[in-house]
């Protein structure tokens, strides 16, 4: 039975809002509602009311074993007078604080390896903006060539934990391009913040069709870009494996490979798109939000051997990964986070490119100036939906074979409950479910049909 299902809880949060949700006046009002107007119980309560409930509901089982025992005290005296009674003989208040307070952080100096681009953004801007040392945690924030070096030091444990690509532990986890070895992935870093920019020679070749023999670049196999990459051509008929090429490139090296006619164009991470734009070598075709709007990009990820081993450094990693993450979703501290993230040792950029990118108001290389809010958004709710969507392309242009599990994996590898909770606390509103339907290009996704979704491309590898 979990701590909201009860019984001495419910009551408490009957007495205390009229509603079994705490949405409506009374229980009449929230039946004639069908609870379709609800907002999620955990949503509207703080932590420390969290564990105020959690320790009653202890004592209450303490005092009372039996269930049927416990509701008829409950029944007769009602929850308010049954909290007073106890907390005159049981020292609620301590114990709460106490069972609130994690345990001693095992392992206070930490290294994290990023790639320098604005996807890292709360990784990145948690050590020089205080948000590590807030929570106790001494951490080196290490910039790293790519994502292959990335995902072997931190399998190496070379790095305590990374800012990955949001499909790399599902990868790692599966044993795609690597051995099979068990990854988290508590935190989305960024939505959006992708784009596909062009070679400047080619701005009047807009039309997709048009670029059969075209070379790309892409940061990674396993990357949300790649996907989107594939998708995005293979809706124009433009088959990615056989019209055009598509190669792995580290972000920081592309616009010099643009600038040198090695590639054509690339979907890319920022500050990569604007850098190009900036330099005058090309312009963006296209945001990836207008591809599929809100999807992830990267991610805070660490293995499970490190979330078991060190819970409580995990959590206060978490939390200050959370906690910056919340600060850069308020679009009135971008250009304070430019500043913060642009020198040399994290993005190594003009504080004018990156503030374009994090405001979206910005240069699109083609004479205009565009004004996209949301260009890159920051929310770290890790949809396990998202997983399911990603293991779908994977298993679509066949980086994985056989019967894929999509469901058990997601959960396994994105944290959706640790991350809830830790947004509440941080004061942000996480959805009371962990999966949704999306829309990518105007098709409809339902994470509950994987393989259907697979077999519905004209264009596949299986």
């Amino acid at each position: 039975m979990s701590t909201f299902d009860d019984p001495f809880d419910s009551d408490r949060r009957l007495a205390r809002s009229g509603c079994a949700c705490g949405g409506h006046g009374s229980q009449a009002e929230h039946d004639n509602a069908a609870g379709l107007q609800c907002p999620p119980v955990e949503d509207m309560r703080s932590a420390e009311q969290h564990y105020e409930d959690v320790v009653a509901s202890a004592v209450m089982r303490a005092i009372f074993p039996a269930e049927a025992g416990r509701r008829a005290f409950l029944k007769s005296v009602g929850a308010a007078t049954a909290l007073a009674a106890v907390s005159q003989f049981f020292p609620l208040e301590t114990a709460t604080e106490v069972f609130a307070e994690t345990g001693p952080i095992e392992k206070k100096a930490l290294k994290i390896g990023f790639i320098p681009i604005t996807c890292a953004t709360p990784i990145i801007m948690a050590q020089p903006m205080g948000f590590y040392a807030k929570h106790g945690l001494d951490v080196e924030a290490i910039k790293t060539a790519g994502w292959a070096v990335i995902r072997d030091k931190t399998l190496n444990k070379e790095y305590d934990a990374a800012h990955m690509l949001s499909p790399m532990p599902l990868a790692i986890t599966l044993g795609v391009g690597s051995k099979p070895i068990p990854y988290t992935m508590p935190a989305v870093e960024n939505i959006n913040g992708q784009a596909i920019t062009l070679s400047i020679k080619h701005k009047d070749r807009r039309d997709p069709k048009s670029w059969k023999g075209f070379k790309f670049a892409v940061p990674f196999d396993y990357s949300m870009h790649n996907y989107l990459l594939r998708y995005y051509v293979a809706e124009h008929g433009i088959d990615p494996d056989v019209d055009i090429q598509i190669r792995a490139v580290p972000p920081p090296e592309m616009v010099a490979n643009l600038r040198a006619d090695n590639i054509d164009g690339f979907l890319a991470p920022d500050p990569v798109n604007q850098r190009a734009v900036y330099d005058g070598v090309g312009f963006i075709h296209l945001l990836s939000k207008e591809i599929w709007d809100r999807h992830p990009c990267c991610a805070f990820a660490a293995s499970q051997e490190f979330v078991a081993g060190a819970p409580n450094t995990y959590a206060a990693l978490l939390k200050s990964i959370i906690d910056a993450t919340a600060f850069a979703a308020k679009p009135e501290n971008r250009k304070q986070i430019a500043e913060a993230i642009a020198p040399a040792n994290y993005l190594n950029q003009p504080v004018t490119v990156v503030e374009q990118v994090l405001t979206g108001t910005f240069a699109d290389g083609l004479g205009n100036v565009r004004t996209v809010p949301d260009r890159i958004d920051f929310d770290p709710f890790p949809w396990q939906s998202f997983a399911v969507w990603i293991m779908t392309q994977m298993k679509r242009w066949g980086q994985i074979k056989g019967d894929v599990d999509y469901k058990s994996v997601a959960e396994q590898v994105f944290l959706a409950t640790d991350t809830a909770r830790l947004m509440r606390e941080a004061g942000l509103a996480p959805p009371a479910t962990t999966s949704k339907s999306l829309v990518v290009m105007g098709k409809t996704f339902d994470p509950a049909a994987p393989e259907e979704y697979v077999k519905s491309f004209a264009i596949r590898r299986v």
